[in-house]
């Protein structure tokens, strides 16, 4: 008995002999000087009629960083926001702005709550979806647009589809990618094993500070793996948010608000509360990791306005796979409306 209770204790040492090898490497893959911070705090203030570019948009709700086109061309022009997901910032955004801007909008695609350095609140309460809904419509009144078109993937989808239910008066057309509406989701998440099993990585993210260390370990080698084919420009501002220490618990957040709300599984009967009418574009691709395709089936039952579906034999990052075809179909969506 007595070599097993050292075997025991060889191998607890040598399990935390490995955490902590991987907590070092972690650790000293952090930018501790937070230079993508001190850079956003130099970016020009946000205004109506000459901002263009990288900006700072200040509001009663925090200081974000955004990405906007299109306000240079003067007033009169229609409002398109821009919401990303995780692990990505405004700058998954960057082929499609311009796009827009050339076809006559005005476009703000903003790093949201937890992204932008200026808010990037301790408290998981503060990740509510509610909290970002409450983000974007202070950044389209910031802007002067009553009524706005919205475009959103993956987290961005989630934070839009709660927008179109609660504020519908507000959004002129809405074009989610890879998420769908939020009950047909939960569903799926409830019944369908497939999305049971695309989505065990929930469990992962929501614990404490593992996969902090999983991302951040060896120079942020496993979140690099995430981002595929992305060009190089976007990796290496995803990378420079997320080296500065709190960046990656803050996008985690996320997960881990919606777990403690239970916002990740509403399986919801079809009621006029959960109704969609605003016209909406849904892009999805077959061979997202993330999402199968029950959620993106029972949808139907939540559209009471104008709806479509395209489906991509692409992965979870549509722009990535096939940006000339999603900036098509979104522009061509838009302009309908």
């Amino acid at each position: 008995m007595r070599y097993i209770g050292y075997i025991i204790l060889g191998a607890l040492l040598l399990g935390l002999s490995a955490f902590g090898a991987l907590w070092l490497s972690a650790y000293s893959s952090l930018d501790q000087s937070f230079s993508h911070s001190k850079d956003s705090s130099k970016l020009p203030v946000f205004d109506r009629i000459s901002s263009d570019g990288l900006v700072r948009l200040k509001t009663d709700r925090g200081e974000f960083r955004a990405r906007v086109a299109g306000f240079e061309a003067g007033e009169n022009r229609e409002l398109v926001i821009l919401l990303h997901g995780f692990p990505v910032t405004s700058a998954m955004w960057i082929d499609l702005i311009p796009a827009l801007a050339s076809a006559g909008y005005q476009v703000i695609a903003f790093d949201q709550r937890g992204y932008s350095p200026q808010v990037r609140p301790p408290d998981l309460n503060d990740y509510q979806i509610s909290e970002m809904v409450a983000d974007l419509l202070t950044v389209a009144d910031l802007a002067g647009s009553e009524r706005f078109h919205l475009v959103g993937h993956d987290w961005g989808a989630a934070v839009g589809w709660a927008a179109v239910i609660e504020n519908p008066s507000r959004i002129i057309s809405w074009a989610p990618m890879s998420i769908a509406h939020p009950a047909a989701f939960g569903a799926a998440l409830q019944n369908d094993p497939e999305q049971q099993s695309k989505s065990r990585y929930f469990a992962f993210f929501v614990t404490p500070m593992i996969p902090e260390i999983f991302f951040s370990f060896n120079d942020f080698q496993m979140l690099k793996a995430l981002f595929g084919n992305m060009r190089s420009e976007k990796v290496r501002e995803y990378i420079k948010v997320f080296s500065e220490p709190g960046a990656i618990s803050a996008g985690l957040n996320w997960y881990r608000a919606a777990f403690l709300h239970s916002e990740l599984n509403q399986a919801v009967r079809p009621t006029r509360d959960n109704e969609v009418t605003v016209p909406t574009l849904f892009i999805w691709g077959n061979q997202d990791e993330a999402v199968g395709r029950r959620g993106t089936e029972l949808m139907a039952d939540y559209m009471k306005g104008p709806y479509s579906t395209i489906e991509l034999d692409a992965g979870h990052w549509l722009l990535t796979d096939f940006p000339v075809e999603v900036e098509r179909l979104v522009l061509t969506h838009l302009q309908s409306y």
